[in-house]
């Protein structure tokens, strides 16, 4: 598994081996194959992670889920963050600064259509209450994390363990905070993989690091903004069963954001709790045409 990719050197964790961190290059015969953090990777040469070795890259096993973003919503270019984590964890604080529902609404859209289960966990509870944020989502059935400075992440912990999952928040969450306070030696691993990398791990990169009794949490950069350019309306409805069946009796080219964008979509033939769920997939999707 990649943890950390730094100026053209990948460090690796060899399966069955986490302590072992092996420096690898990208063998030429993969050209520009992108490798990034949560990839699985085959390795050839030197495994030991013994100071001045390298091993090579010679196979990247394809992903079962990727999260991805660009730059804004008008560029072409996607930016793969993180492969092959189960979890989407989306950090937003309930007060200073304020949640920001445009950006929630973006995470939890790339999470639904890169194929990861999203987690909403809200920090700085001491400060506001939860219940509006909770309530804007509950027809989602997203799991969620309410924390406070005052009490334990017990919680967290539990929904955590065993997962591969990526952090995402805009700064000034808490999501360094929480990330310290569940991987008590953070900023020593970090160091330890910038010095093998021959770099240093900055904001503008994301990092992988294990968890004690299982699992790994990937701390990604701080965002301001999430471009989703590369997602499509059906690709965010189809992450739910019952909505990607009614689609199929949509008109061509329907957006799924009914009346009047959308006239005939069939979501609104919907009732019940799939008419909620829809609803709520409705205020994700005008996140996509949303700055």
């Amino acid at each position: 598994m990649v943890i950390a990719v730094d100026r053209g050197r990948w460090t690796c964790v060899p399966d069955g081996e986490p302590d072992n961190r092996v420096t690898a290059m990208r063998a030429r015969e993969l050209g520009r194959t992108p490798v990034v953090v949560g990839d699985r990777v085959g390795l050839v040469g030197d495994l030991s992670g013994r100071h001045d070795t390298l091993a090579r890259i010679v196979r990247v096993a394809d992903r079962t889920s990727v999260l991805r973003r660009t730059a804004d919503d008008t560029d072409p270019y996607e930016r793969v963050v993180v492969a092959n984590a189960e979890q989407l964890v989306i950090v937003s604080s309930l007060a200073d600064p304020p949640p920001r529902f445009g950006l929630i609404d973006r995470c939890l859209v790339a999470a639904f259509a890169g194929g990861l289960r999203p987690v909403l966990c809200l920090t700085k509870a001491d400060l506001a209450p939860a219940r509006e944020v909770l309530d804007r989502y509950t027809a989602l059935d997203i799991p969620s994390v309410v924390t406070r400075i005052d009490e334990s992440l017990a919680a967290l912990r539990d929904v955590l363990v065993g997962q591969v999952s990526a952090l995402v928040g805009h700064s000034g969450v808490g999501k360094s905070t929480l990330v310290n306070a569940l991987v008590p030696d953070a900023e020593r691993a970090v160091g330890e993989v910038s010095a093998i990398g021959r770099g240093r791990h900055t904001s503008s990169s994301a990092v992988a690091l294990s968890l004690p009794g299982g699992g790994w949490v990937v701390d990604t950069p701080g965002i301001r903004s999430f471009g989703l350019a590369h997602v499509s309306a059906d690709e965010v409805v189809s992450a739910f069963g019952d909505l990607r069946d009614a689609i199929e009796d949509c008109p061509r080219g329907c957006g799924h954001l009914g009346p009047p964008a959308d006239p005939e979509c069939a979501l609104d033939e919907l009732t019940g709790a799939p008419a909620r769920r829809a609803q709520s997939i409705r205020q994700l999707l005008l996140a996509l045409r949303s700055p």
